[in-house]
């Protein structure tokens, strides 16, 4: 009986003390978030991906933290300077290195874009792959969510790619990879699974291996 009761005490301390980290975890997100300026909403989005996240990824939790402030700030950029750049231009973001892609109507779009990116706190680095295009529709939208949920299914499924260090987006049927690599075998399975989905015009890859310098950079 002493031991059991002893077992049950270890098991309830080691669940406070689970408990007590995670509550610090999001506490610091919080707080950190709300140091940015960001909405409540974004906030509370960016909590949630980066405490569920974090323990899994490649990136440290600090960076990891950084990566949502960064996404959160630039929208909020955007929706100030234009909401038909808010709308049209997606963000990702990885270690700081920022991604922007998507279809705009003019030329000027694509440099207020890359401008307001660079305010945010933390960008390391702005990748301008945003399109000047009018002609794209709903249809165009389908199918490049279809070609991504594609994509993403594939990574989760093969079993020698770490499927949540990479980040996914698809415009015009390209195809756009960001994130971290554990080498160049995972990568290229990434790209192959791309190209064998139906419609992917082209694939590209600002994919940085595990071990890579430019990450301490």
């Amino acid at each position: 009986m002493t031991t059991m009761g002893t077992f049950n005490h270890n098991r309830s301390s080691e669940r406070e003390s689970t408990q007590k980290v995670s509550t610090k975890i999001v506490l610091s997100l919080l707080g950190l978030i709300a140091l940015s300026g960001c909405s409540a909403t974004g906030a509370a989005i960016g909590v949630g991906a980066a405490a569920a996240n974090t323990a899994a990824e490649e990136r440290s939790f600090n960076k990891a933290v950084t990566d949502v402030q960064i996404q959160i700030k630039i929208n909020d950029l955007l929706l100030q300077e234009n909401i038909d750049i808010f709308r049209k231009v997606n963000i990702q973001v990885s270690e700081g290195k920022v991604l922007l892609s998507g279809n705009v109507e003019l030329p000027d779009h694509r440099i207020t874009a890359v401008k307001q990116a660079w305010k945010a706190p933390g960008v390391r680095e702005v990748i301008n792959e945003i399109e000047i295009n009018n002609d794209s529709g709903i249809t165009d939208y389908a199918q490049d969510v279809w070609i991504s949920t594609q994509l993403k299914t594939a990574i989760i499924f093969d079993k020698k790619v770490t499927s949540i260090n990479y980040n996914i987006d698809t415009v015009n049927q390209n195809v756009y990879l960001l994130g971290i690599a554990q080498d160049e075998n995972e990568v290229n399975r990434v790209i192959a699974h791309a190209k064998d989905i139906d419609y992917v015009k082209r694939v590209v890859s600002y994919v940085v291996l595990k071990d890579s310098p430019s990450r301490n950079q």
